[in-house]
């Protein structure tokens, strides 16, 4: 008898519903894509996440044709990168997304950074213009600032359904999730384990040992517990995969949810590329 498929929550933003756990496919070669955005889909994963840098969208493709769901059970990321924020060039890249990806549309399209260099109001303008052309069927912001969050939001005539951003038991973004839950959008969590730093943390070690869980999912469920919050994995490994999705039939005390949000201190942060970063909120 097969075990029957074990499916993430959704967070409602801004009228998407988004599985609360994604995969996500950032540093995975070619292959590794394949074979686990198949994977994962077996295993009960709706949710997958790449982009244009990463490299792997055809990839990410091939792996959803192989893997016999439905595209439309499935809600697909993509961003594009800083280099396509011209109109022109932001459309161009957006259709090579889409045949990369074997699909007519994607569920969400992303900034996936600030670019000063380009006027926000032609990024957010040409976000508008792919959704209103039936290429997206939502719209939002990875690694923006508050500020940023508030200005994209005011220029875009569709609603912003997410900022993809870090966020882990190190580092909080208290401001960010504020900001967010305000304006009616969600907040995607990327680097949940901290680069490994979390496994073998004390704190984290003993509510896992408490709940005969692994560190890793403790921390996916700290964060899918927090109101409006999506949480991203990303392994390959099949093992890890199914014990990543496995954190839906257990819950944090609001003592053990504190502890894990006590850990976050002012260094905490891990990505902020030279060129890239915006003047990050004080954390």
């Amino acid at each position: 008898m097969t075990a029957p498929l074990v499916t993430a929550p959704l967070v409602t933003a801004n009228g998407a519903e988004i599985p609360a756990l994604g995969f996500g496919t950032f540093r995975m070669n070619g292959p590794d894509t394949v074979r686990m955005v198949r994977h994962v889909l077996s295993l009960g994963y709706r949710h997958i996440d790449t982009a244009q840098i990463y490299g792997n969208e055809a990839e990410v493709g091939e792996g959803l044709a192989a893997s016999g769901v439905a595209r439309d059970d499935v809600f697909l990321t993509t961003k594009v990168w800083v280099a396509n924020y011209r109109r022109e060039a932001f459309l161009r890249s957006v259709d090579d997304s889409l045949r990369k990806l074997g699909t007519g549309h994607v569920d969400l399209l992303l900034l996936h950074w600030p670019n000063q260099d380009v006027p926000l109001a032609e990024q957010i303008g040409a976000l508008n213009e792919v959704r209103a052309a039936g290429k997206v069927r939502h719209i939002g912001i990875s690694n923006f600032s508050t500020a940023l969050m508030a200005e994209a939001a005011s220029l875009s005539a569709a609603p912003l359904v997410t900022n993809q951003v870090e966020y882990h038991p190190y580092l909080g973004q208290s401001a960010v999730l504020a900001a967010a839950r305000a304006a009616g959008m969600s907040v995607t969590a990327y680097y949940g384990m901290a680069d490994g730093k979390v496994i073998g943390d004390p704190v984290i070690q003993a509510i896992a040992d408490r709940h005969g869980r692994t560190e890793a999912q403790v921390v996916l469920r700290w964060l899918v517990q927090q109101p409006g919050v999506v949480a991203l994995s990303k392994t390959v490994s099949e093992a890890r995969a199914a014990a990543n999705l496995a954190i839906f039939d257990f819950a944090l005390s609001a003592e053990e949810m504190a502890a894990i949000h006590a850990l976050a201190r002012p260094d905490g942060r891990l990505v902020s590329p030279e060129g890239l970063a915006p003047a990050w909120d004080a954390a």
